[in-house]
């Protein structure tokens, strides 16, 4: 049996073939190894003991293929250690969520693969590996395009006056005010997923004309400073991640502006890795 998880910094999906179980996200940069094994214990390995409750089968699990945010070295070690800690029968293979997107989006075939979820990264890559990264530097030096900037730049706009307008909705919704937004930004653990979780709003008011300026202005950002220096303009630009998926119509314009064809978009990449790994895909 082959597990494939795909784990951004906000939540991790385990895959299983046509089922998944989701926990929170895991990222070896941020999180200990302590917090790393209680996400395992306390949610990855009850959920699997009730999806699995039913046949009343103990199954092993032979493989698990982990991909994930931060996953690089020395980092991705902790993540081998602690599931090894759980699974010490298994054979673990821990990536990077870029790798992932790469194989999930792409396959073997050359492409040009993309991140846009709470962070945001790309990489041209061909036969199932990364040929050029060019580094996403998180969402405070780079991670153009990401939930957590994309919120960054919503709620600046939104304080300073340029989109004064949702305010009232954007405080009836969240419940916050102006203090509360400095003290999760600048005062609170993990402000990226603060950010990011400010997307749905977005979301439903990009028909506003100011709103859908500020999308694709971003999202052409992210092509002109991490897709345009491949010089690749022949191969398209494949997509993964919630704000990738959520925004199409944003991204379709960005890429016209850039002079880029625009590929397939996925939410999530982990029901085609599962597939990769069965030499399906």
């Amino acid at each position: 049996m082959i597990i494939v998880a795909d784990s951004g910094s906000t939540k991790t999906d385990w895959v299983l073939g046509d089922v998944s179980v989701g926990t929170k996200g895991i990222n070896p940069v941020r999180d200990t190894k302590e917090e790393i094994l209680r996400v395992i214990s306390t949610e990855l390995v009850p959920r699997l003991c009730l999806l699995f409750s039913n046949n009343g089968a103990n199954l092993p699990i032979d493989e698990i293929y982990f991909y994930g945010a931060g996953c690089i070295d020395p980092y991705s070690q902790t993540v081998h250690d602690a599931l090894q800690t759980h699974f010490p029968n298994t054979e673990i293979h821990v990536y990077s969520d870029m790798l992932g997107a790469a194989r999930g989006l792409c396959g073997n075939q050359e492409g040009i693969a993309c991140i846009l979820g709470t962070g945001s990264n790309s990489c041209l890559c061909q036969g199932g590996e990364i040929q050029q990264n060019i580094s996403p530097l998180g969402y405070i030096l780079g991670d153009e395009g990401s939930g957590a900037v994309l919120g960054r730049l919503f709620l600046s706009e939104m304080l300073k006056g340029d989109l004064k307008e949702l305010w009232q909705r954007f405080q009836w919704n969240y419940h916050l005010e102006t203090t509360d937004i400095i003290n999760n930004v600048y005062r609170q653990p993990q402000p990226n997923r603060f950010l990011a979780s400010i997307v749905p709003f977005i979301k439903d008011h990009s028909y506003n004309p100011k709103v859908k300026k500020l999308l694709v202005a971003e999202f052409t950002r992210f092509l002109q400073r991490n897709v345009v220096p491949y010089g690749r303009p022949d191969l398209p630009v494949n997509f993964a991640g919630g704000v990738a998926y959520n925004f199409q119509t944003e991204i379709a314009l960005a890429c016209r502006k850039c002079s880029l064809q625009m590929g397939k978009i996925i939410d999530r990449p982990g029901y085609n890795l599962w597939k990769y790994h069965r030499n399906v895909f």
